[in-house]
């Protein structure tokens, strides 16, 4: 019976991503849709395809990520730092939580939410791609602004 199992397994060794300790991994900026001076990791699969990943995104003090929703949820856990979270159609610090290290939480598929940080922190993201990011306010949309 385990033969069978374990014969039957549809991912292959050389399909799974590779063990990463957090100094190995590779950072870059984050895209445009993200306000600049945040940087991006992906951990595991394509964000930008069909099929689950996993990304860190490491944000400085008084970082913030105006209200926007997703097509699919998206499931944050804080690897460090104060992350503040909250849901809304405007980013309103009186109502958001405040998540610290080991902290988790979810925002289902076209809820409209909003973060922000009150230091460096980092958070590991994992979800359905490709994702995607709609601004509530077209005007935050970071990459609808002309570069400085």
């Amino acid at each position: 019976m385990l033969l069978l199992l374990v014969s039957s397994s549809p991912l292959l060794a050389e399909d799974m991503p590779a063990p990463v300790n957090a100094g190995a991994i590779k950072w870059g900026p984050a895209p445009s849709f993200l306000p600049a001076g945040a940087k991006i990791a992906v951990i595991a699969g394509d964000p930008s395809k069909q099929g689950m990943f996993v990304l860190r995104l490491d944000m400085p003090k008084n970082y913030a990520i105006a209200a926007h929703n997703h097509p699919t949820s998206e499931y944050v856990t804080v690897i460090s730092g104060d992350f503040h979270i909250g849901m809304g159609d405007k980013l309103d610090k009186a109502k958001g939580i405040h998540l610290t290290r080991g902290g988790f939480g979810v925002a289902p598929a076209q809820m409209n939410h909003y973060a922000w940080t009150t230091s460096r922190t980092i958070v590991q993201v994992h979800g359905e791609g490709p994702f995607a990011i709609t601004y509530v306010n077209k005007a935050d949309d970071p990459s609808n602004k002309p570069s400085q």
